[in-house]
């Protein structure tokens, strides 16, 4: 254990370092104006990474024995390395965070799936496995047996775990305990795999009595859920990262306890990329608008192309950021956008995903969307996510990053 502290506090200094720094307290200036529609300019951020294939760098080598020391020294280790080969925009968050501890008791019902390791034991490509998902909610029956969570925070172990970090890196950094600064609420998904793909997308067209029973009961269940974290005093702010996104914004300050009016929510439907306008207006964006009133402010979207549906989703209060993925058409999402809302693009990771790096393309994806907002008057920021793989180059990810810093910069 004397040989874990020596190594968490020179991690520690070497992170504090960083974290305290001018450029640091720049990145979070321009967060928050970003996230304020006021923007200096774009922001560029790389989230996602696949670490598994740099774990034989010599920097990310885990030296603690004890396993929660692990857990900060991964923290740690990740950080610094990121912020030495591929910075960006990222943001080390000024402390060390020690996540409040809870017990949920769930919702009754738990995924069940045949799965296939398509890389044959292998793990070169992150763990990637092949799902096929068991249909758990056929009928209304099965749905009314879903259960309300019940929420306990373990207030004990995590005062007692607050107080060991803390004590590790006295005089170094601070530690601080904290929830959620983001609520995520991604139903589809959450059918998708208790049902499969196939009846959920059948369903929609064959059975829609049964799918809006299942989204009522699925809005009531996440409803449950956030009244005891506000009760529990289990939020969090202010929000350094929401999923795969900067969160930090002027607007969401509280003055006494953190409530949901002080947090994001955070929606997606990254399936309905396969249904209508009328469809997701109809079975998402519905359900959205009852929920997402209730948070300070909104990011919409993840991987589903959203361009042709802004519209749409613009009903949705609060609504503050939209996820542009890959598969959408630049042009008339920033035109639907305009000055409203933040453009989060989401670049093609799949120019990171080959032996070498195709530096014009890169550039070229860049520069679009560049040239769209600026055409449109529109607040964007660039996530480069879901890198599955960079063929274990690190050069692949360091030279995007330098292209893009260049592209904003201009």
């Amino acid at each position: 254990m004397k040989t874990d502290r020596l190594i968490l506090r020179g991690l520690g200094e070497r992170y504090a370092e960083i974290a305290q720094s001018g450029g640091n307290i720049k990145k979070m200036d321009l967060y928050r104006k970003i996230n304020g529609l006021k923007p200096e300019r774009p922001v560029v951020m790389i989230d996602e990474v696949p670490w598994n294939e740099f774990r034989d760098h010599e920097e990310l080598k885990l030296q603690c024995g004890d396993e929660v020391n692990r857990g900060y020294e991964w923290f740690l280790r990740r950080w610094i390395f990121s912020h030495k080969h591929f910075p960006a925009d990222n943001v080390l968050v000024p402390y060390i965070p020690v996540r409040k501890k809870i017990q949920d008791t769930g919702i009754g019902i738990r995924v069940k799936e045949d799965t296939v390791d398509i890389n044959q034991g292998s793990d070169a490509a992150g763990g990637i496995i092949s799902h096929a998902y068991i249909d758990q909610l056929q009928n209304k029956k099965s749905v009314d047996a879903l259960l309300f969570p019940a929420i306990t925070y373990l207030k004990g172990e995590t005062e007692e775990e607050l107080e060991r970090v803390c004590e590790i890196f006295d005089g170094i950094i601070e530690a601080r305990a904290e929830g959620f600064s983001g609520i995520a609420w991604n139903p589809w998904d959450d059918i998708s795999r208790y049902r499969g793909v196939e009846p959920l997308l059948t369903g929609l067209a064959d059975e829609p009595e049964l799918m809006h029973y299942t989204m009522e009961k699925l809005l009531a269940i996440i409803e449950r859920r956030l009244d005891q974290y506000e009760e529990l005093d289990l939020l969090h702010n202010p929000a350094y990262y929401i999923h795969c996104t900067a969160g930090l914004c002027d607007e969401l300050q509280a003055d006494g306890p953190v409530t949901l009016k002080n947090v994001w929510g955070r929606g997606t439907a990254q399936l309905f990329g396969s249904v209508s306008r009328e469809m997701h207006n109809e079975f998402d964006t519905q359900y959205m608008i009852k929920l997402m009133k209730r948070f300070g402010l909104v990011y919409y979207g993840c991987c589903e192309p959203l361009d042709n549906k802004i519209d749409i989703i613009s009903k949705i209060p609060n609504l503050r950021k939209i996820s542009i993925s890959p598969w959408a058409k630049i042009e008339p999402a920033a035109e639907a956008i305009g000055s409203k809302y933040v453009f989060a693009a989401k670049p093609n990771p799949a120019f990171v995903a080959d032996s070498s790096l195709d530096a014009a393309a890169v550039r070229q994806e860049i520069n679009a969307v560049l040239s769209a907002c600026r055409k449109n008057g529109t607040t964007c920021e660039f996530v480069l996510k879901d890198i599955s793989t960079c063929k274990g180059k690190l050069s692949n990810l360091a030279e995007w990053e330098k292209i893009a810093m260049e592209c904003v910069l201009q």
